[in-house]
């Protein structure tokens, strides 16, 4: 039995952020023999409204088209740097619980998301996607920022003895 998940979920937006965890997870993909899946999620929230203009609904429509412009992009480079995709998913709705709840669906092994590393104000006000997702997922979370990891890489396992720790 392989220590390394069978399947890994990439959530991506088509942010330089998420160009980082892209390289990462398919570094790792290759490199494990893991299945890829990646997200889009589209959030439904009152922010994308305003947006696209007094809640018409050409506006979110368009928003939407973008959206799966966005994933069919990030498909579309994976693809390019030789790693297939298992899946491809557009999701509508709050970013860290369809995520969450995708990662449930698939029985995924590993999610990886990007961070922005936003100061404690800008987090406290409008959250993390990321840190939502590793208080709520069911499985171990990579989150990456600043530079994609390029295995083999030294990595810092923290435990505490627990349970949990062990696995």
């Amino acid at each position: 039995m392989s220590v390394f998940p069978a399947r890994i979920l990439l959530s991506t937006d088509g942010s330089e952020d998420a160009e980082l965890v892209m390289t990462t997870a398919v570094g790792l993909t290759k490199i494990t023999g893991s299945e890829l899946y990646v997200v889009t999620v589209f959030p439904e929230s009152a922010y994308v409204y305003a947006y696209y203009t007094a809640r018409r609904l050409e506006g979110v429509e368009q928003y939407q088209r973008e959206a799966r412009m966005v994933l069919d992009a990030q498909v579309k480079k994976i693809e390019g740097l030789g790693t297939t995709v298992a899946g491809a998913r557009l999701r509508t709705g709050d970013v860290a619980e369809e995520i969450v709840k995708l990662a449930d669906e698939l029985g995924v092994g590993l999610i990886a998301v990007g961070s922005r590393g936003r100061g404690r104000i800008r987090r406290m006000l409008i959250g993390s996607v990321s840190d939502s997702v590793v208080r709520h997922a069911h499985c171990p979370i990579m989150v990456v920022r600043r530079k994609p990891v390029i295995f083999p890489a030294k990595i810092l396992l923290a435990t505490d003895g627990s349970e949990g720790a062990a696995q």
